[in-house]
């Protein structure tokens, strides 16, 4: 007897990598999207330990700052490292950490 794997979908259909992406890629390309849409896209991606690659501002890069440290939980070499490899990039680009906001003390 085989042992079959199946993936079931609320939805009933399947999605390719691609047509996943493209969905993804139309909605924060949206030209009205708005803070809470954004938000809400974001926190969807971190779900799926996915994150959006292009987003232009930097209310997004430091919240993605943050769930990259909330998905890492108790792996806590993980976000050190994370944000070393960051640093010049974020310098480049103006971009301070949640700690250098104070934004883990809220």
């Amino acid at each position: 007897m085989a042992i079959q794997s199946v993936h079931c979908y609320s939805h009933g259909s399947h999605e390719t990598d691609e047509e996943f992406d493209a969905v993804w890629v139309t909605y924060f390309n949206k030209p009205d999207i708005d803070a809470w849409e954004l938000c809400k896209g974001v926190n969807t991606l971190v779900g799926y330990d996915l994150v959006p690659e292009q987003l232009n501002d930097v209310a997004s890069a430091v919240h993605i700052l943050e769930a990259v440290k909330d998905k890492a939980g108790p792996h806590r070499e993980i976000y050190p490292y994370f944000t070393q490899e960051l640093r010049p990039t974020l310098n480049e680009l103006g971009i301070f950490t949640p700690e250098k906001l104070s934004l883990d003390n809220v």
